[in-house]
């Protein structure tokens, strides 16, 4: 495909994925703001916010207020986390467009997650779906640890297949698969991300990456190389899962826009308002973001010659 005629699906993670390793709480009417600017930028989808529990993730306790004062932008999918049937529900009682389910690839990770084994997980997931069919709610399912576990190490890519089809034969039709600890590399990423396309024709597959070791934005050419149009991003690079050991902040929205921008792919984001959002992200949480484009600008901006 040539790049300059590929059109790209970028998935702003930031507001859940990454307000919820935040240790202090970021005001409700903070979030709203934060998430109404992001939808000016172009993002085809925007995960909002997490229905868990306010014991388990006290960062997103707002949920519903969250959720229910959004100015939703037509064309834009506004989605949220659900662990459970009680976290469905609260969701459709917001209107949400889409939620997202979780598990993971590894026993190990999945026991430390959500405390269940993998089997359990697949049965909770399994009865939400037939609990959400017909409410015209979208379901994307993601898998945890795809690439590799911080504990357990490789990942079976035979057991990666064995859930995506489980999850096929119950007629789910969008999954991400995630790099929960940027444990991925590109070859892996090339290999994991054809097959599953190649075998699961009917699915559309978004790829969630972490820069913990750098390689978010090589495994991200990597991917798309293998035919995946569809990426999870986080403003700033914020973000992390906070049950595996060592996962810091996802791929930077910013940095991964400015790339592709620059190989003629059509993002559909708006870089400058993106910029805009993620510098004042600093001042929202409390710290510094990881952002490399923030602190050096994009490749086209230019500096006056020092004086002779």
């Amino acid at each position: 495909m040539n790049p300059a005629t590929g059109k790209l699906f970028i998935q702003e993670v930031a507001p859940r994925d990454g307000f919820q390793n935040e240790a202090q709480f970021i005001d409700t009417d903070d979030k709203i703001r934060f998430i109404d600017a992001l939808s000016e930028c172009g993002f085809a989808k925007i995960e909002v916010t997490s229905f868990t529990s306010a014991k388990a993730i006290p960062a997103l306790r707002d949920a519903e207020a969250v959720m229910q004062q959004i100015n939703r932008r037509p064309g834009v999918v506004y989605t949220v986390l659900v662990p459970n049937l009680r976290g469905a529900e609260r969701a459709l009682s917001c209107r949400v467009d889409e939620v997202n389910l979780v598990m993971s690839a590894s026993e190990t990770h999945n026991r430390a997650n959500l405390r269940m084994s993998r089997e359990q997980s697949f049965a909770q997931l399994r009865d939400i779906i037939n609990t959400l069919r017909g409410s015209g709610v979208a379901i994307n399912v993601s898998l945890s640890t795809v690439f590799g576990c911080p504990m357990e190490g490789d990942v079976s890519v035979d057991e990666v297949m064995r859930l995506v089809d489980g999850f096929a034969q119950l007629d789910v039709r969008s999954m991400t698969l995630c790099d929960t600890t940027g444990m991925a590399y590109p070859t892996q990423v090339n290999e994991i991300a054809a097959q599953a396309r190649q075998r699961f024709a009917s699915i559309d597959f978004t790829l969630h990456f972490h820069n913990t070791r750098g390689m978010a934005l090589a495994n991200t050419m990597a991917a798309l190389d293998a035919g995946i149009r569809r990426f999870d991003a986080s403003a700033g690079g914020i973000g992390g899962c906070p049950y595996a050991p060592g996962a810091s902040g996802n791929v930077c929205t910013e940095e991964l826009v400015h790339m592709l921008n620059l190989m003629g792919y059509d993002t559909g984001v708006d870089l400058q308002r993106l910029l805009a959002v993620s510098a004042a992200l600093p001042a929202l949480i409390g710290h510094d973001v990881p952002s490399q484009l923030l602190k050096a600008g994009p490749r086209w901006r230019t500096h006056p010659a020092p004086a002779a």
